[in-house]
């Protein structure tokens, strides 16, 4: 599952300013050249590889350094030492380049048509676990998928069309043009619809009529959201997922694939169903009540694995004013009272 207000590998905004021409050439030749470097090694040399870079990329990069282990503290600080807390934040750096150097090695191939995996990844747990979103896909005639930026995300798509669910997948598209085409490439080989996260609801709307399943990571901070705790703290968050459940009365699964020590083998997670209510399908509270599980849902898995979690997004983002849709959903429930 892909991007929803969120960022993919090497999608990390480091500033508000524009980049230069020459500036995203040379990101554009450096990908290339870690793709040059990556291919031919062991995936366990690259893990390895992988987290050297990550603690460089720990103590080169102070703001989103700062971020991390704040959010890590924010999470998790009444339960785990300063010690632990830069270990993890650390671990996160990692995760976050092994996803990317997962996509240059991923286990799945294009082959007549469809999508396979290598011969030498142990995908059989995986599958099995997802024909049940086959099923509830098929039972419901499309969903909402939704994955929080945990293990590697973008492998999700590519398991989902080997399996046989059709996705419409929303992506942010990225600063660099160069490196935008080159991911471009990698994610519409799994065959499914890319929607640009720019007017994307029309185009969600649709394909669920058509059956279609759709696909977002809806995780990250968000300033015309809804505030709803998430780790027991306030957070913004998009209220897509739930909207959409509401309007087309289709359930909301929240997965993921998370990384184990072997690195050819992958766990993954698949929740049970979050359905609307019908008898509140005109209710803002119901929208709310949805946002929430899907929260709770994604924090149980995060919690298991919080080494792979992204903590370099601002997820407790400081706001002067309450969210767009925050405010709306309160006026509606004024108005219900």
């Amino acid at each position: 599952m892909l991007e929803c207000s969120s960022r993919g590998p090497g999608e990390l905004n480091m500033g508000k300013k524009a980049k230069s021409k020459s500036l995203q050439i040379v990101e554009w030749l450096a990908f290339y050249g870690v793709i040059a470097l990556a291919r031919p090694m062991p995936v366990r040399v690259v893990r390895g590889v992988c987290a050297i870079l990550g603690r460089v990329f720990y103590l080169v990069a102070p703001r989103r350094r700062k971020i991390a282990l704040d959010n890590i503290r924010m999470a998790f600080g009444d339960r785990m030492g300063e010690k632990e807390i830069k270990r993890l934040a650390q671990q996160s750096c990692k995760a976050f380049l092994l996803t990317a150097a997962e996509m240059i090695k991923s286990p799945f191939r294009v082959k007549d048509g469809k999508v396979i995996a290598g011969s030498r990844y142990k995908s059989g747990h995986i599958e099995h676990l997802f024909r049940k979103a086959k099923a509830i896909h098929d039972q419901s005639g499309g969903c909402i998928f939704v994955t929080p930026h945990l293990g590697n995300w973008e492998l999700l798509p590519h398991l989902s069309a080997q399996i046989g669910i059709p996705l419409a997948v929303v992506i942010r598209p990225l600063d660099n043009p160069y490196l935008e085409r080159a991911l471009l490439s990698s994610r519409i080989g799994s065959g499914h619809l890319m929607v640009p996260k720019a007017n994307a609801m029309f185009h969600l709307d649709r394909v669920l009529r058509k059956g279609v399943s759709v696909a977002m990571l809806p995780d990250q901070s968000h300033n015309k959201g809804l505030r709803v705790d998430f780790f027991g703290k306030p957070a913004t968050v998009t209220p897509l997922p739930a909207l959409l459940a509401v309007r087309h009365k289709r359930p909301v699964v929240v997965v993921a694939a998370c990384r184990t020590e072997d690195p050819y083998y992958f766990e993954g997670f698949v929740s049970d169903p979050i359905r609307p209510d019908p008898q509140k399908a005109d209710d803002a509270s119901e929208i709310v009540r949805i946002t929430r599980e899907i929260n709770a849902r994604m924090e149980e898995i995060i919690t298991r694995f919080p080494e792979q979690y992204l903590w370099m997004h601002d997820r407790w983002k400081k706001s002067w004013r309450k969210p767009v849709f925050d405010r709306a959903v309160k006026s509606e429930q004024k108005k219900t009272s």
